[in-house]
């Protein structure tokens, strides 16, 4: 197994995705209609591609130092927001999309997916990350 806390958190997350994006495109197409079942599902999926993403941004910063891991963390936090908001703004443009469906999915996904990552966090999944001392690098 990977030594990396930030993709084993992934991992055990990523069986979950395709169950989320189907319900999701369900509940939307029940309550609205396909088109906001659809713009619901790209935002789960919206949301579980970002946790892929920042996921591997982190862990490949740590190996680099820990102000690089700080910078990934704060700075990517901010960038993958504005990714979501600006795929969001993309695909208003078609006549289909639903951008209040695709909030009300990305939002609890969100929030979700922080509460599961919390659990295994809890639970020690990644324990092994140490903060390394000054100079030394994480190794792979």
């Amino acid at each position: 197994m990977s030594r990396d806390p930030e993709r084993q958190l992934v991992r055990r997350a990523v069986p979950y995705v395709p169950p989320a994006i189907a319900a999701s495109f369900v509940l939307g197409m029940v309550l609205a209609g396909w088109a906001v079942g659809v713009s619901a599902a790209i935002g789960v999926s919206l949301v579980a591609a970002n946790a892929a993403l920042n996921a591997e941004l982190l862990a490949r910063a740590a190996r680099i130092s820990l102000a690089a891991y700080a910078a990934a963390a704060m700075g990517g936090f901010v960038v993958r927001l504005g990714a979501i908001l600006a795929a969001m703004f993309a695909l208003n443009r078609l006549a289909w999309f639903s951008p209040l469906s695709f909030g009300l999915a990305v939002i609890p996904a969100t929030v979700l997916l922080l509460g599961y990552e919390m659990k295994l966090i809890a639970a020690g999944v990644g324990t092994e990350l140490q903060i390394p001392p000054a100079g030394s690098v994480r190794e792979g």
